[in-house]
């Protein structure tokens, strides 16, 4: 997917005045993205950049892109999606006139087979793993965070906030993911101000391989882990054993019953996804409290060890 993704960025059409370049981040590859990329740079001199990144992890990739650029505005895409040729301009427009800090454009979904008959297209549960952003048609200020494969950002921010934590966003063996809505929600804390871009459209498409039910369920699993990652375990909570909350075991218990009850398999399928996803918030709650043990005994034992 890689080549269709460059070609349809270096079509973009931007204006004569403002210089911009493409930066591919490889992180890591053992296929022939370095290839593909020399290719591009060969057909047009001056406008792809090549970095290898070698430690796995989207957030490390995406450090290292900003560490190694020079622009003022840098706008972030993935590799396996295309831009409508006004997207780039579109996205970064507001960043070079106004005094923003970044902006969302919309993703639109390319649907290239129906739905399996457990899911429906109009599920809530579908915007994220199958990766859709949809705002409206007007140009408006952003109450919730851009997604990543279609966002920019003033590069101050980056100097005044740091980068994308690295503890969350994908990895080899990972769906963890929010590296992106927890960047976002960090300058809206600060109260800066992102705006929405309709007309900034990236084309994401829907392969097979997310139209499975394993593919759901670890996305909203991993979901639910980052987003107690992010945030941290649920406050005043009564624990059972082992740091699992007692509210999340008996909404998981709750919504493993609905599931195992319920007749109809897209209705069936998304009580299952709640299910999975409180499983998750279980599992990093567990985790968090076990090493939090360990770094507690740890200092107890060993005097000023931190």
């Amino acid at each position: 997917m890689l080549p269709a993704a460059l070609e349809s960025i270096a079509a973009s059409i931007m204006p004569s005045g403002v210089s911009w370049e493409i930066l591919v981040v490889d992180n890591n590859s053992k296929d022939r993205t370095r290839d593909v990329v020399e290719e591009f740079s060969r057909r047009y001199p001056g406008r792809f950049c090549y970095l290898f990144e070698p430690h796995p992890g989207k957030s490390y990739a995406l450090n290292a892109g900003i560490a190694a650029s020079k622009g003022a505005v840098l706008a972030f895409v993935d590799d396996d999606v295309s831009v409508a040729p006004n997207w780039l301009e579109n996205l970064t427009a507001p960043l070079r006139k106004e005094t923003l800090a970044g902006t969302g454009g919309r993703v639109v979904p390319q649907w290239t087979a129906d739905p399996p008959r457990w899911l429906a297209r109009n599920s809530w549960a579908i915007a994220g793993p199958l990766v859709s952003f949809d705002c409206g048609d007007k140009y408006s200020p952003l109450l919730e965070s851009p997604v990543g494969t279609n966002m920019a950002f003033a590069r101050r921010v980056f100097e005044q906030y740091g980068g994308f934590r690295v503890d969350l966003g994908p990895t080899p063996d990972s769906e963890i993911r929010n590296e992106d809505s927890e960047f976002a929600r960090r300058l809206f804390r600060a109260e800066e101000r992102l705006f929405y871009v309709p007309d900034a459209v990236v084309y994401h498409p829907v392969t097979e391989d997310r139209l499975t039910k394993s593919y759901f369920q670890a996305w909203w699993f991993d979901k639910a882990r980052s987003e107690i990652r992010e945030a941290g375990m649920p406050k005043d909570a009564g624990m059972i054993f082992q740091g699992i909350p007692v509210a999340m075991f008996r909404r998981w218990l709750r919504w493993v019953l609905q599931w195992l009850v319920t007749l109809d398999p897209r209705d069936r399928f998304e009580c299952k996804l709640r299910a999975w996803y409180t499983a998750g918030v279980i599992s990093e709650c567990r985790r968090r409290f076990k090493s939090q043990g360990v770094r507690t005994e740890v200092a107890v034992g060993g005097g000023s060890a931190s």
